[in-house]
């Protein structure tokens, strides 16, 4: 059981569940409130929402494993992962990444609506697909498998709200951007592994490093004016706004110094820094939203 639920990543699946709670929670009616949750209604609504993101993402992260198996074969770091390890026989790890996925589709579909089901599937489609292939072949799959990763919080507004407006797009946004300083420090971190197993990352490509730490930079730099929107279109307030703020400089400062040493130190740095603005800018949305 335990090699199973590690084929889900329940690390990374808790972080896309947060996100996707979050956008729920902004697709809500504005004159929604802390008594609302406790009528039941969101709360039920929520529950299924969760239950099928949750799903659908660890189906996602299954089927992605099993089709990188080979690859992760040759990667220290994953090489003890239950499938390169043979822990779980290929077959089964295929019908278990199908079934969670469909499980989770339907689940979207029915307890939410068929919108949310279909940005959840437009998710898996997208990252195992596009993404996942890509990563063999040319360091802008990062670029591409961004736009997966940035949908969970569109899943949860669709689900809330039964229909995407500009809201559910800035919070993708923000994730969409947030995840270049996240995963290319991960690549840096492993670049090595990453080069073993054919993975064409941008540390990679380019083993100086120079050109990661200046995008880790730019797109630093990009993320603060995109978490500001938030309390620019009212979404939050102005606790918000300066919390934000101060989190992008934070954030763009561990950007700076890696741009400046280009270490793994400093690279593990600006993971850990990501690491910990996610949820911190996150709360800073949640306690500030107006009328709460």
């Amino acid at each position: 059981m335990r090699d199973y639920i590690e084929l889900t990543k329940p690390r990374i699946t808790w972080l896309i569940l947060m996100s996707t709670a979050i956008g729920y929670f902004f697709g809500l009616p504005h004159s929604a409130d802390w008594r609302a949750f406790l009528l039941g209604i969101p709360l039920f609504s929520l529950l299924h929402t969760i239950i099928g993101t949750g799903l659908m993402a660890s189906g996602t992260a299954a089927l992605n494993q099993w089709f990188e198996r080979d690859a992760d074969r040759r990667m220290r770091r994953t090489a003890q992962r239950p499938l390169p390890s043979g822990r779980v026989p290929s077959d089964r790890a295929l019908v278990f990444g199908v079934a969670l996925s469909f499980a989770g589709f339907i689940e979207l579909w029915f307890g939410a609506n068929l919108l949310t089901g279909v940005v959840g599937a437009f998710t898996l489609v997208t990252y195992l697909f596009c993404y996942t292939p890509l990563k063999q072949r040319t360091w802008w799959s990062t670029t591409v498998g961004a736009i997966p990763g940035a949908l969970p919080p569109v899943i949860g507004y669709a689900a809330a709200a039964g229909a995407l407006t500009r809201e559910a797009w800035v919070l993708a946004a923000i994730l969409f951007l947030w995840q270049f300083p996240h995963f290319y420090a991960i690549a840096w971190m492993y670049k090595e592994d990453y080069a073993r197993a054919g993975i064409r990352m941008l540390p990679v490509v380019e083993p100086d490093c120079r050109s990661t730490a200046r995008q880790i930079l730019l797109y630093g730099m990009a993320l603060i004016p995109v978490s500001l929107t938030p309390a620019l279109m009212g979404m939050s307030g102005k606790v918000y706004g300066f919390g934000a703020l101060a989190l992008g400089l934070w954030f763009l400062y561990s950007g700076v110094r890696v741009a400046l040493e280009r270490t793994i130190t400093r690279a593990r740095a600006v993971l850990m820094t990501s690491v910990l603005y996610l949820p911190l800018i996150y709360g800073l949305m949640l306690i500030d939203r107006p009328g709460l």
